[in-house]
């Protein structure tokens, strides 16, 4: 392996690592199978989200409108689930509402080549609004039992959460690195002009990505919804940073071109742990923002240096 190939990713997971042998040493218990449980399943719409932002961000764009998207599906989910919509048709519902979200960005950014962060701003504001206007700001309750945990109980529930979770990153973690349509992706966001000399389309993988980016986002609404008895009209408020951050610590750079999935496993495995570690080291959690914030920071001071450091080779 070359291991100078994945510095980045490997300077995240050694940060980890760090990290769990503090909170080992401090409070063993922490490794208590009920804590890990919850770090797993509270995390997995993240890392879902995550997978998604990091296609985004190998193209060279951003997505930000991705909390409001999360909590547009999340209601969609709960008012389907009580039209008592079965559990496999609403997941294909969920899919094609994120996706169509998704395509709206991907069309307006890949084909009308508008900037992203204005475009995504932009649809941030107007989603959340939107279903603000419907919804009066009112959380979904009353929820059929045969939703709550997908009917099956919850340790059944969090098992088909996990395992569905690790399908989807397997099978986005082959497609990058085995498929033409990854490696794509890849030469979009590194050079969008030696692309086009080579045949790719940039237009049509953009809108690809946003599109793709908004089903994994109706997945990971849906999965995190299961979980409740009621669902807020004001779910995924902060995930857009969330899973951009995850990818950029776990390594991506942040003008496209360069990443990995496995190092937004570690990213979004480091920034989901910190704060579940502060409250068992008796820190207040209320720092867990700003310590996320300095690691993000560094990650990027740390890209750009490198970045510098390997232009100055060349």
């Amino acid at each position: 392996m070359n291991f100078n190939r994945y510095k980045r990713e490997i300077s995240a997971l050694l940060a980890y690592i760090v990290l769990l042998l503090v909170v080992g040493v401090s409070a063993p218990s922490f490794f208590s199978g009920g804590n890990l449980r919850d770090l797993v399943i509270n995390n997995a719409p993240i890392l879902l989200i995550a997978i998604g932002m990091t296609l985004v961000i190998l193209v060279g764009e951003i997505d930000i409108s991705v909390g409001s998207q999360f909590a547009v599906c999340s209601i969609a989910a709960g008012f389907l689930a009580k039209t008592g919509m079965p559990m496999p048709l609403l997941f294909v519902c969920l899919v094609l509402l994120g996706g169509l979200m998704g395509a709206v960005n991907g069309l307006l950014v890949g084909w009308l080549r508008l900037p992203s962060i204005i475009v995504t701003l932009a649809m941030l504001v107007a989603w959340r609004d939107l279903l603000r206007w419907t919804t009066e700001g009112a959380w979904v309750q009353n929820l059929p039992d045969d939703f709550q945990w997908f009917g099956l109980g919850q340790t059944a529930g969090e098992i088909l959460i996990v395992a569905i979770t690790l399908v989807i990153f397997v099978a986005f973690a082959w497609i990058l690195k085995n498929l033409n349509v990854g490696r794509a992706v890849y030469a979009v966001g590194s050079d969008t002009e030696a692309a086009r000399l080579a045949g790719i389309k940039s237009p049509n993988i953009v809108f690809g990505v946003f599109a793709v980016m908004g089903a994994l986002v109706g997945i990971a609404a849906l999965l995190n919804a299961v979980r409740f008895t009621a669902i807020p009209g004001n779910a995924g408020i902060g995930f857009e940073l969330k899973a951009v951050a995850a990818v950029v610590v776990g390594g991506a750079a942040i003008t496209g071109g360069r990443g990995t999935l496995v190092g937004t496993l570690i990213g979004v495995a480091l920034l989901g742990t910190i704060g579940t570690a502060l409250t068992f080291l008796g820190i207040n959690p209320f720092w867990e923002k700003a310590i996320q914030g300095a690691i993000i920071l560094a990650a990027l001071v740390s890209d750009v240096a490198l970045g510098r450091l390997e232009s100055a080779r060349k």
